[in-house]
């Protein structure tokens, strides 16, 4: 497990959450809810081709767009059960949340 990396705020725009990733050169971001839980997980792909479609308008906010809003994985999962998991919904990185839904961490499946 790695450590959460970014964390914004799920009402962020499109654009300004585009920007975020690039400048930090990171491949998701982790998006909170207004109580700071981890509300879902958001790629630079899925953005880039968000922005690309027709129906983009410039006050898209992440938490209006389609994206891995979960199940996430627990903290008391057993890594094999995650892995599975994430295999079958072909995610390559998954939030690792705690009872509460705050993100602790993410796991990353290794090709």
């Amino acid at each position: 497990m790695d450590a959460p990396g970014l964390q914004i705020d799920d009402h962020m725009t499109v654009d300004v959450a585009l920007s975020v990733l690039i400048g930090a050169r990171a491949g998701h971001l982790l998006l909170q809810d207004d109580d700071g839980r981890c509300s879902g997980l958001v790629t630079r792909a899925q953005l880039t081709a968000h922005r690309a479609a027709s129906s983009y308008s410039d006050r898209a906010r992440l938490r209006d767009i389609p994206l891995d809003r979960g199940p996430f994985t627990s903290s008391v999962s057993a890594l094999g059960d995650a892995e599975t998991a994430m295999r079958v919904r072909t995610l390559d990185v998954s939030p690792v949340v705690d009872e509460q839904g705050y993100a602790l961490g993410v796991l990353t499946v290794i090709p």
